[in-house]
């Protein structure tokens, strides 16, 4: 046990973690050069494309140190943007030490404090090491004054390296080596193993990735998920190299996987214990706060007859995804569906693109929407996310709505910008202060609704690209909440239904108002497109009807004859508009929607 190593690398979004991770790998001699490939732990298409972690990853790497001894270094690669920190404190609790990465260009910022502070929870020990010295830009000195006056640790402990050349590597390999602890645990204790990761085989069933402290465990034992008491067999049990690698036992210590034959998706619990049937331990692991989901979304396919395959495709994405959750849900306009929670936008447009991309489907999600708190008239409290369980207005004593505590770190020369954005998105108690030179850490308290639709969008074009966001959820206050409802030709569109702020109602319902002018084809009737709250009518916008030139026949003669033609034509079309049904196609919907997000 003496010579394991469970560390992880944490940093903001883009400083450098994966290439990092890869280097190690090749310096520890486990990949070819021929076999090797950019971001080797990354294996989604789509963390590929975007260059970000979405999924955790595991790998143990044979190190053999400057004296001899051969380490077996347990390393966890987590994703770094904001929506996927869960992911990060799940990784965490798996090991005793983090390398705290840092872009030697860019500084420390907004989701390095936030990391750091995950890391501290757990009690880590943490190297810092300073990134992306080979760059230009780089100003590793500056940053190292920037790591001891921000984040309180040593500047003499902090290492520099440069990732993409390998400069530096080796000695962060030694630093792990002699600076992080060995695991500790009792390897003949009953069994104590905490589940932090779960991937889908489709051959093979689930496959848990443990962290085992206390006890050993083998293939044929039985053992027992502390949460359910539900018990299994176990098939097989084995370390991460690049590939699965089968062993014959997990002791004390150490990071793997075990298969169990697991069938059932929601039987995995991250953040659940693993103990023996025969011999359990006393209580189980104190396991991660439980994930909460803050940005909810109704998903459904395009075609009806796909309803069933997005079922099951949720229900396998559940299983890689703990922060997923999901509920039946059905609309007059586009059938049946799911109800799902997300993290945040991004976790949203993952799972979205993971659903199309993975399973072949075609999908609308409905407008984002938080979680409301609806206080009523009789002393009792519902939680709506759904515009559609909007309570009757004369039930109403008071609606509370989400707050967020959001840091955005920036060069001052954006203050003026970026205060401006926060005011026009309902922001209140402004504070700042200059952590280093040029460089402001501005805090305020906003409303969750208005950063989800395009804040961190809008932050990074007034910022060009210099700002960092991070946010946590503070508490929960009084808001003036309307439901608006987009109406076409007098029929209400329950899909298009929002809930937004009273102040910002109007604006909204006309951006949906022209869209629907766009896309929705002219009819042989006029029809109204309208944004009401209730029955008043805020918005309105028209698409004028195909007129089919009933007086071309008539040339010359009595103005009459043409009159009567034109009114026998408006009465027809008085006639179509009342019994006529709009066809609303899907693209329509698509626009509104993308018009939000």
């Amino acid at each position: 046990m003496k010579n394991i190593r469970n560390f992880s690398i944490i940093a903001h979004i883009d400083h450098g973690k994966s290439t990092l991770a890869d280097r190690m790998i090749q310096l520890c001699g486990m990949v070819s050069a021929r076999e090797f490939k950019d971001q080797l732990l990354d294996n989604m298409d789509i963390e590929r494309e975007r260059g970000i972690t979405i999924k955790s990853q595991t790998i143990c790497l044979p190190y053999r140190a400057a004296d001899g001894t051969v380490y077996q270094l347990n390393l966890v690669d987590t994703p770094g943007h904001v929506d996927f920190s869960y992911e990060v404190s799940r990784a965490l609790a798996a090991c005793e030490g983090a390398l705290l990465l840092i872009d030697a260009s860019q500084g420390v910022e907004a989701q390095t404090l936030a990391n750091l502070y995950l890391a501290l929870e757990n009690d880590l020990e943490i190297i810092p090491v300073i990134n992306k010295i080979d760059l230009p830009a780089a100003d590793p000195d500056g940053v190292a004054l920037q790591v001891e006056e921000d984040l309180g640790l040593d500047a003499e402990e902090v290492l520099a390296c440069s990732a993409k050349t390998g400069e530096g590597v080796e000695k962060i390999l030694e630093a792990i080596v002699e600076r992080f602890p060995a695991p500790e645990g009792d390897p003949e204790a009953p069994l104590e193993a905490l589940i932090f990761d779960a991937n889908y085989d489709p051959y093979r069933g689930t496959i848990i990735s443990v962290r085992i402290f206390s006890g050993r465990i083998k293939p044929g034992d039985r053992i027992k998920f502390m949460s359910n008491d539900a018990e299994y067999r176990v098939e097989e049990v084995g370390i991460f190299r690049l590939q699965r690698e089968e062993t014959k036992e997990l002791a004390a210590g150490q990071v793997g996987y075990i298969l169990a034959g697991v069938k059932q998706v929601s039987d995995t619990r991250p953040g659940d214990t693993i103990t023996h049937a025969e011999r359990p331990c006393a209580a189980p692991l104190p396991g991660f706060r439980e994930v909460q989901q803050v940005v909810f979304s109704s998903i459904y396919p395009i075609a009806t007859d796909d309803y069933e395959d997005l079922a099951a495709a949720l229900e396998k994405l559940k299983l890689n995804d703990a922060a997923l959750s999901f509920q039946k849900d059905s609309s007059n306009a586009l059938g049946f569906g799911f109800r799902c929670g997300f993290l945040g936008l991004l976790h949203l447009e993952v799972v979205q693109e993971r659903l199309e991309r993975e399973f072949g489907l075609s999908l609308i999600l409905t407008v984002p929407t938080v979680n409301y708190h609806f206080h009523l008239t009789d002393g009792g409290m519902v939680e709506v996310d759904n515009p559609a369980h909007f309570p009757d207005p004369g039930r109403i004593e008071r609606i509370e709505e989400p707050y967020i505590k959001a840091t955005i770190l920036m060069p001052e020369r954006y203050m003026g910008a970026v205060m401006t954005l926060c005011m026009e998105r309902r922001g209140e108690n402004t504070s700042y202060h200059y952590p280093s030179p040029g460089r402001i850490e501005f805090t305020c308290e906003l409303p969750l609704a208005e950063v989800i639709y395009d804040f961190y969008d809008k932050l990074k074009s007034v910022t060009q690209g210099y700002g960092s966001f991070d946010y946590e959820l503070i508490d929960y206050r009084k808001s003036d909440l309307v439901k608006l409802d987009i109406l076409v030709n007098g029929e209400r569109v329950d899909a298009l239904s929002q809930l937004v702020d009273r102040s910002r109602a109007r604006e909204r319902g006309l951006a949906a108002c022209e869209k629907l002018k766009e896309e929705i084809p002219r009819h042989m009737f006029k029809i109204a497109i309208q944004a009401a709250i209730g029955s008043t009518i805020i918005a309105r916008t028209n698409i004028s009807a195909l007129r089919k030139d009933v007086t071309a026949k008539c040339y010359g003669g009595d103005i009459t004859r043409k009159r009567k033609l034109l009114e026998k034509q408006k009465a027809g079309k008085k006639r179509m508009k009342t019994v006529g049904n709009v066809e609303i196609p899907q693209r329509a919907f698509l626009s509104v929607l993308k018009s939000d997000t």
